[in-house]
């Protein structure tokens, strides 16, 4: 099986973490994949904060609808869209959508490589944008949309069920 294609079909959401932390050389693999991570028009209009300190993890954790394990996890990661960037060439939509999508190909990357190290993640949706921003302390050019946790999976759950290839996918010709 192809190395990526193999990573994705194995990669799982994990929300169980071991007490261990991730060395330097598996952290900056994960700064290298959202760094080479694709964007509108290569503005890179996105900033991604890595957080260790545990007292913040627990208020993102709270802010994250009480989502508790995030706080658990060695390293958690909060992705940003830098409006400021992106607004100047696209307007509103580079800030509703563009660098959302900026922001997303940078997570994934990062979940794959995360996966290839031996690292578990979750990708967070949930969580109340204006209380994460304060506890980070971002200026009003930042927004964020994902909160990521990562580290050494507790357990690995079995993989979901998919659904179908046709109903998933419809070709036009």
């Amino acid at each position: 099986m192809d190395e990526v294609l193999k990573a994705v079909k194995e990669r799982r959401s994990i929300r169980t973490f071991l007490k261990k932390d991730i060395p330097e050389e598996i952290i900056n693999k994960l700064i290298d994949s959202i760094i080479w991570a694709p964007s509108a028009g290569n503005l890179q209009a996105r900033k991604f904060y890595f957080i260790k300190n545990k007292e913040m993890k627990i208020k993102i954790a709270q802010a994250a609808l009480s989502q508790n394990f995030i706080s658990e996890a060695p390293l958690v990661i909060v992705g940003c869209v830098d409006k400021a960037r992106i607004y100047p060439r696209y307007g509103e939509r580079g800030v509703n959508l563009y660098a959302i999508q900026d922001v997303a190909c940078s997570i994934t990357n990062v979940m794959l490589v995360a996966h290839e190290n031996g690292l578990g993640s979750v990708w967070i949706g949930a969580f109340r944008e204006e209380e994460v921003a304060k506890i980070i302390g971002l200026s009003q050019n930042f927004r964020p949309v994902v909160i990521l946790p990562v580290g050494y999976p507790a357990n690995i759950p079995l993989p979901p069920s998919r659904v179908s290839k046709d109903e998933a996918v419809e070709f036009i010709e």
